[in-house]
């Protein structure tokens, strides 16, 4: 049989509380079964919401079903029902919450309270045998839907405390912007957010990181080398479904930003490397398919691993364990090789011993003197693995070359050697052989310095043959030059051209030790490999003098160099470095050559108080003054932030004094260079009469210099008088009144039923009582008639309101519009915060004079009746086109509005179109704004993704020496190409070549140079096209040149080159010319040819054909003809270089002349007055007096550009 809902009730002692399925039909309809109550989750995912269970169209009465009188539950249908509907259920029910003077409130009074506050209609049903309660909710609107969910959640659960432990990089994000993302957290959930303070935060421990636990300690971390972050404990409070959900949205953003984790374990035995080296592929394998890298530090002694978290872990679990087991499974076996033999078991010779024998050698360091060689492997592989050791060790023959005495001499041969890469050389010329030479760091401490040469005995001699030959032009050769390294880059900068000509003059070559090692030693070297160096004694040991001489006087020239200590207390050192050596670099700067040394690196041994600068004197001194000033610098800052005051001001006062987003104490620290903290800890407790009344307290703290200190306290306790005055029931304006003129002031207090005050005197509510003498209440009551006046005309309210789709423009950006309307009028304004607002109208408030509320309302009025009826929309679009579809400063989100017909205005634009901001999981695109604009950039805005989406990267192998002609001058057959396909081409070398990312086809070109590699990017179709077009376009190879050679006598070089004009003429000829021995004349005034080398040079020519090389063999024949009739070089040097350009002529007319007229060759220094002439005796002699009668008759002509 089937029971009513009424018989349900009174079974289960439920009398009075609501149906939670009320009958929407007919009497006549059969009674519906009993329903039964599950257990579900309060998630509305796990319990969806309920659908009605009459038709559409049907809902239930109005009537309440409470009552016991309520009269009949089956009611007549009606055609409004409620559109939004959810359900949960909870386990338990905590009223302990609710009710009020300390009594517990029941389960029906929360109901009503929940259904009077958000207009909702709420219903219960109780399930006595699992003790679970459901709870179905019907709304209007989602929004009251939620707002009632979560409230009645909030009353009705328990609440409890969670910890989260969040790494420290995630806690920006878990604030967010301004605070933002935790606000939005605390309003969604009612749950409050703790979050230690900055200064609380655990600080990094020795490698960079820390970890935090949850009561905001550092704990060490496991063997201090993994790189796992500190944690801050973050602790959340509210109803528990609430706390859940908070929880649930910070580990969402926790999870997002860790997703990703470096580890590193450090500190692994030298003899353990190359076990773990060789166990690579097994690392990768205990990942389990996950993505990460291995990377060895052998130097570090290191391993570090990188990708994703719980890979890493499982990877840096299985090398800690090898290297335990191998720290406590291998033995060692030491033996004794001379040093020489150690080079053969470094390297790659580890590994092949490693593969071979199951065992790893040890070797000494190169700089170490010892000869000890270390084998380990487990006890049964000892055996072999020396045996093996041994072979690798006698494989090659090792010849040690000691360098000649004295050690002097022996550095400076090491030195040569090193800087001309000579170990290179003899590699690449012995394929063979192995050179090694000792570092130059080394050889300064050692008595003797060999160099090592292994391989074949017969190459290892041939390699002792070249050397010692090269030694012995040596001899005699090098000499070393005492210049102070603080100058050598001056040196090496103002004189770089000289010192290349020591070379071309001398034969010596000059090198400077590396700045780095701050050595004074210049080492000469007269180049006994150049083809015109002298066997003779004599002649290097001038050649080095000669070079000697000319590098003191570059010394001397180049600076004045000095040395200054400067007496500086080592507390303050710190201030002169400065973090990471930044102030120090800039001391030094970068274009000038200073040593600072600081305390113990001055080499003092007294104290360390000092700090040593030595360089050029301008910089030494200009240095000494920036030292001495960082440091008075530094003593004022102790001093300004050693004074601190603390006082306390009513709690109430703080938000005024700290201002919005802390403008009050930020305007304080900027005007006065002082730090404003606010604490909330103290409480003030007093007792008047049987009450209690609290007065809770705020310490403020000011820390900074003195006398800013004490004004600042002074500007604080003045801003809370006048807040004071505001706010107080009489004020401190009728307390100076009374003290003005002697006089009592009575204001009325509240007011009782007959509407008279509740004083002594008995005063209506707008009166004022005035006690005194004549002339002083005379005084006391004109001056309040002024204020109520006063009052009047600038105190005036009124309020308005605008639709909730203006506030926006209204406030502007930061509020930029408002508080411009606020300074333009003069008026108050305040606008009804969102959370307060239910309707679709927001209220305005605006206080001030008449005219300025007028002026004010009239101002918001016009910005709001801009904005029209407003449509939203979505579209997803994948973040990885957010930066093209945004633009470099948003330049293209605005070109895309103007595009669609938007307006230009750039504040008009802000809001149109809203991108995910960075870091958000969310591709949706929001627009919002005009229905009709929303709608034109909605359909722009899919064609332009479609298009995004559709865009490919191809490849295509263009020889390099071809892209010139394919870009075009301007780019101007690039540019046709990419409008004519809708492509885009980058070649090799542009800016955003790299940014194209990886093309499609990329494995058909693995073997193709990279500098041949033009990426082609735009739909695929196009890009298709415009490949074919580029391969089309690309030339095939230049046939093989035909090559023939001539020989010309050196001393006709110059001559024949005529300064570069006549190898230009041969290549017009299509010939290219490749001399072989390319000398370098000196000129002097003697015969032209008197010191030029002797010998045939031979030039190689090469043309496309046997006519051109013919011309240009015969062409080349006679400039050696005409070469040889050159035999004499004059120099007319003139008192100054104003007749030059007459000399010249217009475009080198008259020299071009001159050299027609006499033969000779005429050439004009651009660098000084001397005239260079070259030809036969006759030729010369003539071409001079052409040119001397060319600067008389000039001299004797008209003078009017003379002074």
């Amino acid at each position: 049989m089937a029971l009513s809902a009424a018989d349900l009730q009174k079974r289960h002692q439920l009398e009075g509380a609501p149906d939670p399925f009320p009958s929407l039909v007919d009497s006549s309809s059969p009674a519906r079964t009993k329903p039964t109550a599950t257990s579900v989750d309060t998630s509305e995912s796990a319990f969806p919401s309920l659908a009605s269970a009459s038709p559409l169209t049907s809902a239930p009465s109005n009537s309440s079903a409470w009552s016991a009188t309520a009269g009949p539950r089956i009611k007549s249908v009606v055609n409004k029902a409620p559109v939004f509907t959810d359900s949960f259920t909870l386990s338990a029910i905590d009223l302990s919450n609710t009710g009020r003077d300390g009594k517990h409130g029941t389960l029906g009074e929360v109901m009503k309270q929940v259904m009077a506050k958000y207009k909702v209609k709420l219903e219960a049903s109780a399930n006595q045998k699992t003790r679970q309660t459901t709870f179905h909710i019907k709304a209007e609107t989602q929004k009251e839907l939620d707002k009632a969910k979560r409230s009645l959640l909030a009353l009705l659960s328990p609440t409890i405390t969670l910890v989260i432990n969040a790494p420290v990089s995630t806690i920006a994000s878990i604030i967010g912007p301004k605070g933002a993302t935790l606000k939005q957290i605390r309003d969604q959930t009612s749950v409050r957010v703790d979050i230690p303070k900055r200064d609380t935060l655990p600080t990094n421990a020795g490698n960079g990181h820390a970890n935090g636990l949850a009561s905001g300690k550092v704990s060490p971390t496991q063997d201090d080398d993994d790189d796992e972050e500190a944690t801050i404990p973050v602790t959340l409070s509210g109803p528990q479904p609430l706390a859940y959900e908070a929880q649930a949205l910070l580990n969402q953003i926790i999870s997002s930003k860790t997703s990703k984790s470096t580890q590193r374990v450090r500190d692994i035995p030298v003899h353990i490397l190359p076990f773990i080296r060789a166990k690579r592929a097994y690392y990768q394998a205990a990942a389990e398919g996950a993505e990460i890298s291995l990377a060895l530090n052998s130097d570090a002694r290191e391993v570090t691993v990188s990708g994703e978290r719980t890979a890493v872990a499982r990877v840096v679990e299985t090398i800690r364990n090898n290297v335990e087991e191998l720290r406590t499974g291998l033995t060692s076996l030491k033996i004794s090789l001379p040093k020489r033999q150690h080079r053969l078991l470094a390297g790659k010779s580890i590994d092949e011993i490693l593969a071979k024998s199951k065992c790893v050698v040890v070797v000494a360091k190169p700089e170490d003197s010892s000869d000890e060689v270390i084998v380990w492997g487990q006890a049964a592989d000892l055996a072999p693995g020396l045996t093996a050791v041994m072979e690798q060790a006698n494989s090659k023959y090792i010849h040690e070359f000691p360098l000649p005495g004295p050690v002097v001499l022996s550095r400076q041969l090491l030195t040569y050697f090193t800087r001309i890469q000579y170990a290179r050389t003899l590699s690449a010329a012995h394929p063979d052989v192995s050179v090694f030479t000792p570092s130059l760091a080394s050889a300064d401490k050692a008595q003797s310095i060999s160099i090592d040469l292994i391989g074949e005995k017969s190459s290892v001699d041939a390699v002792v043959r070249k050397v010692s030959e090269l030694i012995g032009k040596l001899i005699g050769a090098t000499k070393e030059v005492s210049v102070d390294w603080l100058v050598h880059r001056v040196i090496t900068g103002k004189n770089a051209k000289k010192l290349k000509q020591f070379h071309e003059v001398h034969n010596v070559q000059v090198f400077f030790p590396e700045e780095s090692a701050e050595k004074s030693s210049v080492l000469l070297v007269y180049d006994p490999l150049s083809p015109s160096a002298s066997p003779s004694p004599d002649d290097k040991k001038k050649h080095l003098e000669d070079v000697e001489k000319e590098i003191i006087k570059m010394a001397k020239d180049a600076a004045d160099v000095k040395s200054e200590t400067v007496i500086v207390e080592k507390r303050w050192h710190d201030a002169v470095i400065g973090q990471g050596g930044t102030t120090l670099n800039a001391i030094i700067g970068e274009d000038t050559t200073l040593s600072i040394k600081v305390g113990a690196e001055a080499s003092d041994s007294s104290t360390e108080d000092i700090i040593l600068v030595r360089g050029a004197s301008a910089d030494v001194d200009r240095a000494v003054k920036e030292i001495q000033k960082i440091v008075e610098n530094a003593k004022n800052d102790e001093i300004d932030n050693s004074y601190s005051t603390e006082f306390d001001i009513d709690k109430e006062y703080v938000g005024r004094i700290v201002g919005s987003q802390g403008s009050g104490i930020n305007r304080l620290r900027d005007q006065l260079g002082v730090k404003v903290d606010v604490s909330d800890d103290n409480e003030e407790k007093e007792k008047e009469g049987k009450k209690k009344k609290i007065h809770q307290k705020s310490r403020v703290k000011i820390t900074g210099r003195k006398e800013n200190v004490e004004e600042a306290k002074k500007r604080i306790l003045a801003q809370i008088e006048r807040l004071a005055d505001e706010t107080s029931e009489s004020g401190k304006y009728a307390i100076r009144l009374e003290e003005k003129y002697s006089v009592k002031i009575t204001f009325p207090r509240h007011s009782g039923d007959n509407g008279e005050g509740k004083t002594r005197e008995q005063l209506k509510s707008d009166e004022v009582l005035v006690k005194g003498g004549r002339k002083g209440v005379a005084g006391a009551k004109s001056e309040l008639l002024d204020a109520v006046e006063f009052e009047k005309e600038t105190n005036n309210i009124l309020k308005f309101t605008v639709p909730n789709r203006s506030i926006p423009r209204i406030l502007g950006k930061g509020g930029i519009s408002i508080n411009e309307i606020k300074d333009e009028t003069g008026a108050q304004i305040d606008v009804e915060k969102a959370a307060e607002t239910s309707g679709p109208l927001t209220n305005i408030t605006v206080r001030g004079t008449k005219k300025a509320i007028a002026a004010a309302k009239a101002a918001i009025l016009a910005i709001s009746d801009q904005v029209t009826e407003e449509a939203t929309a979505t579209v997803v679009v994948e973040s990885r086109f957010h930066r093209n579809l945004i633009g470099t400063g948003g330049q293209g989100l605005k070109e895309f509005i103007n595009r669609c017909g938007g307006p230009t205005d750039p504040r008009l634009q802000a809001g149109l179109i809203r991108f995910p901001r960075q870091g958000e999981p969310s591709d949706e695109v929001r627009l919002r704004g005009e229905p009709k604009l929303v709608a034109i950039l909605k359909a722009e805005l899919e064609k332009v993704v479609a298009t995004l989406r559709d865009r490919v990267v191809l490849a295509v192998e263009i020889p390099s020496e071809q892209h010139r002609a394919l870009i075009g001058r301007g780019g101007q057959h690039l540019n046709e190409l990419q409008s004519k396909l809708g492509v885009q081409v980058q070649f090799p070398g542009s800016r955003s070549y790299s940014q194209f990312g990886e093309p499609e086809n990329a494995a058909d070109f693995v073997e193709a140079a990279a500098p041949n590699i033009v990426k082609v990017s735009g739909p695929r179709s196009a890009c298709e096209a415009a490949v074919e077009e580029l391969k089309g376009q690309i030339k095939p190879p230049a046939p093989e040149a035909v090559t023939d050679s001539i020989t010309v006598p050196l001393k006709y070089h110059h001559v024949i080159s005529q300064q570069g004009s006549f190898l230009r003429n041969l290549r017009s000829f299509g010939v290219q010319e490749n001399d072989t021995n390319s000398p370098e004349v000196q000129w002097e005034v003697a015969p032209n040819y008197q010191n030029a080398e002797e010998g045939d040079s031979t030039w190689t020519l090469k043309a496309k054909d046997d006519a051109s090389l013919q011309r240009a063999k015969k062409q080349i024949q006679d400039a050696v003809s005409h070469a040889e009739r050159m035999s004499h070089v004059g120099f007319l040097t003139l008192a100054d270089r104003s007749m030059f350009p007459r000399i010249v002529g217009a475009k080198g007319a008259n020299v071009a002349r001159l050299r027609n007229e006499t033969g000779a060759d005429i050439t004009v220094n651009r660098d000084d007055n001397t005239i260079v002439i070259i030809g036969a005796e006759s030729d010369i002699t003539a071409a001079k007096d052409a040119i001397l009668r060319m600067v008389s008759n000039s001299s004797r002509g008209p003078r009017r550009h003379q002074e």
